[in-house]
């Protein structure tokens, strides 16, 4: 295989003979490129492999589902992937359209121990990417995808014999009958369906009908040009445009996925955004009197509450922080055998005998009606109200170059480190510690604290603040991080603030 090119000129013959490959595109637990920019077609097949080569380099047995979200190019890019899973001799189970839970779901639905997910995920329209992963429910960590990495630009892929290809149909009604069960609601319950015309949209509805929830349908028709939002749950866009319809239908809540289904997001019948860390610990709670003395994974970006809130502590819940990122995540997990990991992004990883471990938003829209059932005279509003009151920001994201964003929060870290050091103070008051497990979440003496991390799937730093005292000291905490971040003369602007 010769090396890939990290650019081919678009429109020339070169373009549609030579695999073309952006470096930058191996992110630390999937692949995103934007396409055709910075990979095209042949540079898939180049991908496929060296996928494939990875996985007989490490002895997995050659067999992998493989499936694509609901995007106007991922067909294409799926089928270029493929041709270079079977050239690498590896047999092909092509579960069709899908969620990304969904094509986990097959490695156990099928018994075959790789998957290959054709998804930008929540990324806008022009971007395309890969989730994969070996060891289920796990998916490519940092290790995996640097070994990927390395095989597919030194041109390591090698052809093998024994490639082979299988369309399996069947695998999404499978999957609807794994997430539903014979689980009916004992209460009525409205709930608002918002799926941003996102691949969710095959999905989520028929899922709440066969558990006899009342569909408000909220964007619901698949249209992969995204007519009205950017799936995405975490984006101020798509929750308030979810609160409006809660209003209007009078809905008891909204549950909203991203545009591969791996992520939810929810809003209470008031119409109040419930960010999914705060969702977690209301699930927390509520799992917790069912299997007390659980163990709990929370994301850095997650609120302090998971260690904190007294309902917790009495139900012997230990709380774990861990790396954000869904592969980070997934592993923990499984390591320290928690029941569930909760990260403020609305990836949900519920194992055993819950879930199986892997982030899938229709398993968390199941549970939340299954909890809402439980607590027949609870509303969502009440459930949120019961926990302790803190304030937090959404997650906000300054402009950083993809080779710039890791060693401009190096230098973050080591200012924020010193400050502490320094016996200084943020939103005047003192510092109880720095966890720097990813990036520096910086814990003041009264549980408040402030986050700057790298993203790992955009050219962008992580902001996220939490004050357990005051609106006001939690702008006070952001403006004293953000002044630190403006040190640094290569991060740029917000795409959100407060």
């Amino acid at each position: 295989m010769t090396k890939p090119q990290p650019e081919v000129t678009p429109n020339t013959w070169s373009f549609l003979r030579d695999a073309m490959i952006k470096p930058t595109g191996f992110r630390e637990y999937d692949a995103r490129w934007k396409y055709p920019e910075e990979i095209n077609l042949p540079g898939m097949t180049a991908l496929g492999l060296g996928l494939g080569t990875q996985i007989r380099k490490r002895g997995i047995e050659p067999v992998i589902a493989v499936g694509n979200d609901y995007r106007d190019y991922s067909l294409a890019i799926k089928n270029a992937l493929i041709l270079g899973l079977m050239q690498a001799g590896i047999q092909v189970k092509d579960i069709g359209p899908a969620v990304s839970p969904m094509a986990y779901f097959a490695q156990f639905h099928l018994d075959v121990p790789a998957v290959a997910m054709v998804t930008a995920s929540h990324n806008p329209n022009g971007w395309t990417g890969v989730k994969m992963g070996f060891d289920r429910p796990l998916t490519h960590g940092p290790d995996e995808m640097n070994e990927l990495r390395d095989i597919v630009l030194n041109g390591e892929g090698r052809p093998a014999p024994g490639g082979s290809y299988e369309f399996v149909d069947g695998v999404k009604e499978a999957y609807l009958d794994d997430l539903a069960g014979d689980f009916k609601m004992s209460r009525p319950l409205k709930v608002v369906c918002a799926t941003g015309n996102g691949t969710a949209s095959a999905f989520a509805p028929e899922l709440f009908a066969r558990m006899g929830v009342e569909v408000v349908e909220s964007h619901n028709q698949l249209d992969y040009t995204f007519p009205h939002y950017n799936p995405n749950p975490e984006a101020m866009e798509m929750l308030h445009d979810m609160a409006a319809s809660v209003k209007a239908s009078g809905a008891d809540l909204a549950l909203g996925f991203d545009g591969d289904g791996d992520r939810c997001g929810v809003v209470d019948d008031e119409g109040e955004e419930i960010f999914a860390d705060k969702v977690g610990v209301i699930m927390a709670r509520d799992l917790s009197k069912i299997y007390p003395n659980a163990t709990f994974v929370a994301d850095v970006k997650s609120t302090g509450l998971f260690a904190s809130d007294p309902e917790l502590q009495k139900n012997g819940v230990t709380a774990d922080y861990w790396k954000t990122g869904h592969s980070h995540m997934k592993r923990r997990v499984k390591e320290i055998g928690a029941l569930a990991g909760f990260e403020k992004s609305g990836h949900y990883f519920l194992a055993e005998p819950i879930g199986r471990g892997y982030d899938c938003g229709m398993r968390v829209a199941v549970e939340v009606c299954k909890m809402l059932d439980r607590n027949p005279d609870q509303s969502m509003s009440d459930l949120r109200k019961a926990l302790p009151k803190t304030w937090s920001t959404p997650t906000m994201s300054p402009y950083c170059a993809d080779t710039e964003k890791y060693t401009v929060l190096e230098r973050l870290v080591q200012k924020l480190v010193a400050k502490h050091e320094a016996g200084e103070r943020i939103a005047g008051r003192a510092i109880k510690e720095v966890v720097t497990v990813n990036g520096a979440r910086m814990i003041l003496d009264n549980g408040s604290w402030g986050l700057v991390r790298a993203s790992s799937n955009t050219p962008n730093l992580v902001v996220v603040c939490e004050s357990s005292d005051s609106e006001d000291e939690m702008r006070a905490i952001f403006a004293d991080i953000d002044a630190v971040i403006r040190t640094e003369p290569l991060v740029g602007d917000y795409d959100q603030t407060i």
